[in-house]
């Protein structure tokens, strides 16, 4: 046990704790470039970060369902993330179907039905161990101002004003779908090993869709923020809403890490 403490990898990890707020920052944005020129020498393809980002999304809700069919309980789980996850996806499936119909439709739709048959087993096999009373978070909250926005800022393209609306309005919402399952995970504090997987994957996810806007950005050097957009705002709104989902998603991350290198079974959050 003393070994595993005194390994270089604990070391590090308690040395980073120990450095202030600035310089946790500026060691995961260094680490961050790192990667990112890693995934720009590997990756030809753009399209290739969207496909790795929604393989992602369908691995982390394959390690739910496992969850709750060996284990049939789904404590720790929102319900709230879950029903937010379904509906960007049903409103992307149909911009999908109308707009273009690709590979991206298909990981869509996989994702679409893995999600509802997870909501369905909350709902109502496993409705006795759902913790309704820690999945707090407003939804409305969450719909309003995303419909608001969708409807002020949205892309410029050939396709019908209502369809990219509704595109917009499915970006944003999947922007803030983890809010509930991240505030239920702070009011829990104790997560469980299944919802942690989850939960990365998600940041996983996120991070390549967020690579494929920077990579974007520094290629045409800025330009691509002006390309396509309603008053110009589109591309920049959504790069903003990815960076501060990436930025959320990648506190969790560090512990999770950090805890699976540990050997822990439970992912402890420290209080904010």
């Amino acid at each position: 046990m003393g070994k595993k403490r005194s390994s270089p990898v604990n070391q590090m990890f308690a040395w980073i704790r120990r450095q202030s707020m600035k310089v946790k920052i500026f060691l995961a944005v260094t680490f961050s470039i790192c990667l990112l020129v890693v995934l720009k020498m590997l990756v030809t393809t753009h399209t290739h970060f969207f496909i790795a980002s929604e393989t992602a999304h369908v691995l982390g809700i394959v390690v739910l369902i496992y969850k709750l069919i060996t284990k049939k309980t789904c404590s720790g789980l929102s319900l709230k993330t879950q029903e937010l996850t379904a509906l960007f996806l049903a409103v992307r499936l149909y911009c999908s179907f109308t707009m273009e119909g690709n590979i991206h439709t298909v990981l869509d739709c996989s994702t679409f039905i893995l999600t509802v048959w997870v909501i369905c087993m909350m709902r109502f096999k496993l409705k006795a161990s759902y913790t309704a009373e820690l999945d707090s978070t407003p939804i409305l909250y969450i719909i309003i101002p995303s419909v608001i926005l969708s409807a002020l800022i949205h892309p410029y393209t050939h396709h019908s004003r209502f369809n990219r609306i509704l595109w917009a309005f499915s970006v944003y919402i999947e922007t803030v779908s983890v809010v509930p399952q991240l505030r239920l995970m702070q009011n829990a504090k104790m997560i469980e090993p299944f919802t942690g997987h989850y939960v990365f994957a998600l940041g996983v996810s996120r991070f390549m869709a967020l690579a494929h806007w920077i990579i974007q950005v520094y290629e045409t050097k800025g330009v691509y923020f002006y390309l396509v957009g309603s008053g110009y705002f589109w591309v920049p709104t959504v790069f903003v809403a990815e960076l501060v989902q990436s930025f959320i998603l990648a506190d969790f991350c560090y512990y999770y890490v950090k805890s699976v290198i540990n050997g822990q079974l439970l992912l402890s959050i420290p209080p904010v």
